[in-house]
């Protein structure tokens, strides 16, 4: 074999050895492992319908209670309960899909965040959210019924569009 030959066959190796996150369409996030080999429990996130490709995406998994959805993840944290974020930077291009883990099979809250200025605070002005249910947020603060996925011993896949500020009309699709 040619010195050539091995050297590209080298790099296909190492190119196929990186992470999900690296390679165009894959699965992305710390926990992206989880997802690509089956091994949950955990939640793929399809995102849709971005409106750019700036900044950061988030996934947030709270307690599927009402007075636990959106809490502080610092309180959350501090009393022993479920909380995890998952960030990435926004890929330039491809579809898009993140993992975050579950600590066990069961029901939980899951939010989708488009930080478009990549801040730790969200910007009802410029970022972009999405819940499970897919529907309309509006003005109000989103519903936890429209937040909750049951995540068995699997990966639960969803498909979450993401929603941004529409005028007075509140949050909806970027389309």
């Amino acid at each position: 074999m040619t010195t050539i030959l091995k050297f590209a066959l080298g790099v296909c190796g190492m190119m196929l050895a990186l992470p999900g996150a690296a390679q165009a369409g894959g699965i992305m996030g710390t926990d992206a492992a989880h997802c690509s080999a089956g091994r949950g429990p955990a939640i793929q996130v399809n995102v849709l319908a971005l409106k750019d490709r700036r900044g950061q995406l988030k996934l947030e998994l709270y307690p599927a209670t009402e007075a636990d959805f959106l809490r502080s993840d610092t309180e959350l944290l501090a009393e022993g309960k479920v909380f995890r974020r998952v960030t990435v930077d926004a890929p330039v291009a491809g579809q898009v899909a993140m993992c975050i883990r579950v600590p066990h099979p069961g029901r939980y809250a899951l939010l989708f965040l488009h930080s478009r200025r990549a801040q730790d605070k969200f910007d009802v002005w410029q970022d972009g959210v999405g819940l499970r249910s897919n529907t309309r947020i509006g003005r109000a603060r989103p519903a936890l019924a429209n937040a909750t996925v049951e995540v068995g011993s699997g990966v639960a896949v969803l498909d979450i569009e993401t929603q941004y500020l529409r005028g007075l009309g509140g949050f909806s699709p970027s389309r």
